[in-house]
């Protein structure tokens, strides 16, 4: 199994965001949430990223107890084994393309310019390495953070609303490449979406409610 989440839930003081959330995501499945606007989509995105802390349950990730780690601990465990893409691209502005996408394995003290160009090529971006994100359009953007967040082969690869940017087309474009690359990797992918198109290519599609996961 690669990711087992147990009775899993968040409060903000006494104000539940969400709870009773159980899942098990086994190496490779394809997983999509989806649910009504201010349900805890991304919430719970961010405590199976270790990101946010949890109010009660647990998250177990290759056998590995993600409430038990400290922070330094978590920030280790993230950089070999997650990959993060976010709805608003998080590149760096001030690093061109090929930099965005090999710092995961530069903080891995790992640089290796040709699987950077290797990804760059898989997510149609080949030969624009050296363009600042500011020169890029919306999905390119989006396929570097797909780029970056797969260079380093993680094991657990979240996407938070990854096309809810996006036109209709390029969506579908940048869901292609995510999609193929997570297979191609062996990552385990959760997609988080309001997107049905997307949501449909999901092998299993759950709803997150006030009471938990339902799917």
């Amino acid at each position: 199994m690669s990711l087992v989440i147990s009775n899993l839930g968040k409060r903000y003081g006494t104000t539940p965001v969400f709870s009773h959330v159980s899942l098990t995501v086994a190496s490779g499945e394809f997983l999509a949430i989806v649910g009504e606007s201010g349900v805890g989509k991304s919430s719970l995105l961010n405590c199976m990223a270790a990101l946010d802390d949890w109010s009660e349950g647990s998250i177990v990730h290759d056998g590995v107890n993600l409430g038990a780690l400290d922070e330094v601990q978590r920030a280790h465990w993230r950089r070999e084994k997650l990959g993060f893409v976010f709805q608003a691209f998080h590149v760096l502005p001030h690093l061109d393309v090929a930099q965005n996408v090999g710092l995961p394995l530069l903080l891995l003290k790992r640089p290796d310019p040709a699987r950077v160009a290797s990804m760059l090529e898989a997510v149609g971006l080949a030969g624009l390495g050296e363009r600042l994100p500011a020169q890029l359009s919306g999905g390119q953007l989006q396929r570097v953070a797909i780029a970056r967040a797969l260079v380093h082969r993680p094991r657990l690869l979240l996407a938070d609303e990854p096309t809810g940017n996006l036109d209709p087309q390029t969506a579908a474009l940048v869901m292609d490449v995510l999609q193929q690359q997570a297979q191609e990797s062996g990552a385990s992918l959760l997609l988080v979406t309001h997107s049905e198109s997307a949501a449909a290519r999901a092998s299993r599609l759950l709803r997150l409610t006030a009471t938990g996961l339902i799917g």
